[in-house]
């Protein structure tokens, strides 16, 4: 019974001494990410169609560059780049004669030059097609929406007829991605 008594005793007493406090403790999960700097097109290409290049009538001009039919032609793409220090560049390449290859006669042209400025979140980038290659690149950095490429500057190498036949160039707008 002695013992009994004395178990009762222990146990009464745990139960009325006063429990120790529970301490908290946290974890933590580290989320780690990145984003590459990218540029995209989501509309890459559009088309001029200038029509009949060379002027009409009778007068000494017929036969020769319509200039008016590429300058101030312009056409949209759009695009974003997601890098603050983003680029953009231009190469205009020579409108030319696919048809007729070969040198011209002294009086006739088969090339059209000229000059392309792509604009794109307030910033410039031109080029002329008269010099083979890209025009110096200007930073672009975070944007989204439309890239304006206007026509300029049209010329023949040396103010000849255009010689008859099919002509194609085209403007090639690059977006550079950088941080």
């Amino acid at each position: 019974m002695r013992k009994l008594i004395l178990a009762s005793a222990m146990l009464t007493a745990a139960m009325a001494a006063p429990a120790l406090a529970q301490t908290s403790t946290t974890g933590t999960v580290t989320i780690d990410g990145s984003v590459a700097p990218r540029c995209l097109f989501t509309t890459a290409s559009a088309t001029i169609n200038a029509g009949e290049l060379a002027l009409t009538g009778t007068g000494a001009s017929a036969g020769k560059l319509d200039a008016s039919k590429l300058d101030g032609q312009s056409r949209t793409l759009t695009g974003w780049c997601n890098g603050t220090a983003s680029s953009m560049a231009v190469e205009a390449k020579p409108v030319v004669n696919t048809t007729v290859t070969s040198a011209p006669p002294a009086g006739f042209d088969r090339v059209v030059n000229y000059t392309a400025t792509a604009t794109a979140n307030a910033v410039d980038a031109s080029d002329s097609s008269v010099v083979a290659g890209a025009g110096s690149s200007s930073t672009v950095g975070l944007f989204t929406g439309n890239v304006t490429v206007t026509l300029s500057n049209s010329s023949t190498p040396t103010s000849g007829l255009l010689v008859a036949g099919a002509y194609q160039g085209e403007t090639v707008v690059t977006l550079t991605a950088a941080n």
